[in-house]
């Protein structure tokens, strides 16, 4: 003959397995507050989501990065890196007798690079870049041509460039050919790719 359990001390209790959890409610005891009740690494039902949630240590989340957009500061950066950048290509060319192509890629790169740095993300500074690394390209082809003319005919080179500059213009009109113009477009498409790089 099997003996019957004596039944639970206590209230009620629906769960049939309440006494067999030793945290459950024993007399004399408190209740337990509910973030004790719920399973330690799961969030709680009804939490608000994206709140940390016990269990799961979270770090704070940076602020993204404040997008930098400065037009005018980004060409005038440009329209500065394009004039300097223009002396000493043309120097180069006066030095050496020859276009460069690395000098040309450094040209656009320069431009690209300090418009896209200072200015930022602003979509104008690639193509600013562009149309200023070209005029930088002619702007030192046409130093190199006076530099050359200049040791031609002996003169000094602030003559020949800002007395004679349509004599200079014809000269470089003459010797231009395909890779003079293949020049532009290797700078413009470094000066491109410079600002889109350098503003993100």
């Amino acid at each position: 003959m099997s003996q019957s359990s004596p039944p639970p001390s206590g209230p009620p209790v629906d769960n049939p397995y309440a006494d067999q959890n030793p945290y459950a409610d024993q007399p004399g005891r408190p209740p337990a507050p509910p973030q004790e009740t719920a399973q330690a690494g799961f969030p709680q039902q009804g939490a608000p989501q994206g709140a940390p949630q016990p269990g799961f240590p979270m770090a704070p989340v940076a602020p993204a990065a404040p997008v930098r957009d400065k037009l005018g500061l980004g060409l005038a950066a440009a329209v500065g890196a394009a004039l300097v950048a223009a002396g000493v290509y043309g120097v180069v060319i006066g030095l050496t007798k020859h276009e460069i192509g690395w000098a040309a890629v450094g040209v656009g790169f320069l431009i690209g690079l300090a418009a896209g740095r200072v200015g930022g993300r602003n979509p104008i500074l690639p193509i600013a870049s562009v149309i200023l690394s070209a005029a930088s390209v002619y702007l030192g082809q046409l130093v190199g041509e006076a530099m050359l003319g200049a040791k031609e005919v002996g003169v000094g080179f602030n003559e020949i460039f800002f007395h004679h500059f349509g004599v200079v213009q014809e000269a470089w009109k003459a010797q231009a050919d395909p890779l003079t113009f293949l020049f532009f477009a290797i700078a413009a498409y470094a000066a491109f790719s410079g600002a889109k790089k350098a503003g993100q």
